[in-house]
């Protein structure tokens, strides 16, 4: 019957709530009600670590402005002595500047190819 009201199959409903109870998907007559607790306390552990997570740092012009180009991020993040170093890790806030670099360097090149035509 809830399935009707949700629109959705009865098996896709079983199978997910299975992570609450496995007897779910066994019997068919389960009282589904009884599992309401249980989910109001899974979404409030979900929404408590959500709260947790900081905030990503911008990436601002002043921070890209080190760069000449990308050519330059790679050469300064990635060389060592002019070699590239294939065992260098970048962290999440230097993948994110090479991505507004690249970013801009489309934008760039996009804006050439109107002028062009």
């Amino acid at each position: 019957m809830i399935s009707r009201i949700v629109g959705v199959y009865p098996e896709v409903i079983n199978e997910n709530l299975s992570f609450f109870d496995p007897m779910v998907n066994m019997d068919y007559q389960y009282n589904l009600m009884s599992l309401v607790s249980q989910i109001e306390e899974y979404i409030a552990e979900i929404e408590n670590s959500r709260s947790n997570v900081a905030p990503k740092k911008m990436i601002t012009k002043k921070a890209l402005e080190k760069y000449e180009s990308i050519g330059d991020f790679v050469y300064q993040k990635m060389t060592i002595g002019g070699i590239v170093d294939r065992n260098i890790v970048l962290t999440d806030i230097e993948l994110r500047e090479l991505k507004k670099l690249i970013a801009n360097e489309q934008l760039n090149r996009r804006s050439l190819k109107k002028k062009g035509k």
